[in-house]
């Protein structure tokens, strides 16, 4: 049985924000949980201070190389934890996150959370991601 997925939205406003109040997922699946994935070079580096947008587009490259390694894509993406030091400012961004999600034809669930800091102070923002496939 292929995976089937179902969006649960009580109410339509989420959807234009670019995500789902739930998913419902049924079927034979795997299932991916991704570690939180910042704006860190391939060598492990933190790239980009203070740039929110550079940090955000390298988070989501960096997450999207995890699903990739795994024979996944954003597509498989139904839960999606944001982590920033600055919520005013990464809203100011958020179009990156909103139109990669777009492009890839999903809406996962979405948790933001501020937070004083991530693990390393330069860091401003964080995506923590479970797929299923």
């Amino acid at each position: 049985m292929a995976v089937q997925r179902s969006a649960v939205n009580p109410w339509a406003w989420s959807v234009g924000l670019g995500y789902n109040q739930g998913e419902v997922v049924s079927g034979d699946t795997r299932t991916l949980y991704c570690s939180g994935q910042t704006a860190m070079s391939g060598d492990g580096k933190p790239r980009h201070a203070g740039d929110m947008a550079a940090q955000v587009t390298l988070s989501l490259d960096n997450l999207e190389a995890i699903l990739g390694e795994a024979g996944m894509s954003l597509a498989n993406l139904v839960r999606l934890n944001v982590y920033t030091t600055d919520v005013d400012r990464l809203f100011e961004h958020y179009g990156v996150l909103t139109s990669r999600l777009g492009a890839a034809g999903v809406a996962p669930t979405t948790t933001m959370l501020g937070v004083t800091r991530l693990a390393i102070p330069t860091l401003m923002v964080e995506f923590e991601g479970t797929a299923v496939a």
